[in-house]
């Protein structure tokens, strides 16, 4: 496998081992894309992104790997109670990330959440979507 896939598959098994506000089932996918009958469920989905590869000194790589995790439920109410709790669960997601700081030989570097949820999800298909958007750093020599 390949360097990002393993970071990947390191990301979904400390989601999986932690427990959240809601039960939380992450999976590794190249596209976060399902019918909206499924998404009555909630779906967390991680999804290699890129790399940058740089030096980091003499004989020193450095490879920023960006991982997005994908959390997505189609609405029952659509109030602000029940986007609030999904937000609160993005929230617990990024705090576990930043907390957990090593996931296989990559350790986090920053997390991103722009924007914190898709308005045209939430307003076409009345559907939550937010991403989180992770670097985290592999040094090699």
């Amino acid at each position: 496998m390949s360097q990002i896939t393993d970071i990947a598959d390191a990301v979904v098994a400390a989601l999986n081992g932690q427990t959240f506000s809601e039960p939380v089932t992450a999976v590794r996918a190249y596209r976060a894309v399902f019918d909206l009958q499924e998404m009555k469920d909630l779906h967390v989905t991680v999804v290699p992104k890129g790399v940058e590869l740089t030096t980091a000194g003499r004989g020193v790589a450095q490879s920023d790997v960006q991982i997005d995790v994908g959390v997505q439920k189609k609405l029952a109410t659509g109030d602000d109670a029940e986007i609030d709790e999904l937000m609160g669960l993005v929230q617990e997601i990024a705090e576990f990330i930043r907390a957990t700081r090593q996931f296989g030989d990559a350790v986090w570097v920053k997390t991103e959440n722009t924007p914190i949820y898709s308005q045209e999800h939430l307003g076409e298909l009345r559907q939550f979507t937010s991403v989180l958007t992770l670097t985290l750093r592999v040094m090699t020599s």
